[in-house]
């Protein structure tokens, strides 16, 4: 079938197009309304329900000579300066917000820190994995059931001047991407339980009619690499942790009065009256266009009450009324005109994010179950 042929990479790629042609497409033929709505994904690493108190450690290597080694690049385009430097991150203010981003959570009773760097007395450089005793001494010592550990800080960051000619302007730009790797420890076990390795990109700018003013203006290395450290503690938590998102939604509100009156009550947050209007509109219309819009709102409807599974079956009803209304017929992807299938698109994607909403509800319940389903 042509509905599931269609890559969620495939989808991904043409969401900013989709993006693009709403603003102009369902301006005019399909008004929509943007919702937000925040919901809970589950982390990748799951813990017993009996381990309550964690320590935050810093396992990193000492570096004393810890310097910025710059690496030059070939300039592109309008590009005044580009040069990459790469760096070790502050593993001690790194380690403290990796305990505080924790802490806040309020997932674990208690939180621990020990920032100061197990291995600062080391001569020559060993293995940063800690050993099975090493655990023991520090779970006993500091009175956790479990360890993180915060094991190495890397940092690569790109900083570059552009000319703006059009602007009779300078932009100056840093993207630094942070790299930690972080470890979980538990007493009694060799090696550790699960090893973390994520990244992400922290970036800063700055606008100024002169080179000069740009490069004063821009981040210095110790104020970046202080505020990096500080943002790359934060990273793993969303690996470690089941973690709030908030999403994007859209409801068409236009086509009939109940259309129009159900967005009202959406507005005053009256999803039971709104829906009664979108069952009434579905059950008595014979348009296509019209099913389709409001098995769509349906669908939201349903997740907004998190009753996912019934607002996937709404938003499949949505999504093969779309393939009819737009006439997409079963061929190659690449034959398609995507400007042409705007409600097909839509609708997919969210159906993709239903999907990872479903796919992680189970593993969701049991990282929530230590509070008892009050979450």
């Amino acid at each position: 079938m042509f509905i599931q042929s269609m890559k969620s990479e495939t989808m991904a790629k043409y969401l900013y197009s989709f993006t693009l042609l709403s603003i102009f497409i369902f301006s005019s033929c399909q008004t929509m309304q943007e919702l937000s709505i925040d919901y809970m994904l589950p982390a990748e690493v799951s813990f017993p329900v009996e381990l309550k108190r964690v320590a935050i450690v810093n396992n990193t290597s000492a570096t004393p000579d810890n310097k910025l080694i710059p690496s030059d690049e070939p300039k592109k385009v309008n590009e005044v300066s580009r040069a990459t430097a790469y760096h070790d991150g502050d593993a001690r203010i790194a380690t403290q917000s990796l305990a505080e981003a924790i802490a806040k959570e309020n997932y674990f009773d208690e939180v621990i820190i020990c920032d100061s760097a197990l291995r600062a007395q080391d001569i020559t450089p060993r293995e940063n994995i800690l050993s099975r005793e090493e655990v023991q001494n520090l779970t006993d010592g500091l009175g956790a059931d479990f360890i993180i550990s915060l094991e190495h800080l890397q940092m690569k960051a790109t900083r570059v001047i552009r000319h703006l000619p059009e602007w009779s302007a300078y932009q100056g730009t840093i993207d630094m991407k942070v790299y930690p790797t972080v470890r979980i420890y538990l007493p009694n076990r060799n090696g550790p339980m699960v090893t973390v390795n994520n990244k992400d990109s922290i970036f800063w700018e700055e606008f100024g009619s002169t080179e000069s003013y740009v490069r004063s203006r821009l981040a210095g290395d110790k104020k970046m690499l202080d505020e990096a450290s500080e943002f790359a503690g934060t990273v793993p938590v969303k690996y470690i942790l089941p973690y709030w998102k908030t999403g994007k939604r859209y409801i068409y509100i236009n086509g009939s009065v109940n259309m129009r009156d159900a967005a009202i009550y959406v507005r005053e947050q009256s999803w039971d009256k709104a829906f009664a209007l979108w069952e009434q509109a579905y059950q008595s219309t014979k348009s296509k266009k019209q099913k389709m819009a409001t098995a769509h709102n349906m669908a939201i409807y349903y997740e907004m009450q998190d009753s996912i599974a019934e607002a996937i079956t709404w938003a499949t009803k949505a999504q093969e009324l779309a393939r009819k209304v737009e006439k997409i017929e079963d061929k190659d992807f690449k034959e398609i005109d995507y400007n042409r299938i705007p409600n097909y698109i839509m609708i997919t994607l969210y159906m993709e994010e239903l999907k990872v909403r479903q796919d992680g509800l189970a593993k969701l319940n049991v990282q929530m179950s230590r509070f008892n389903d009050d979450f």
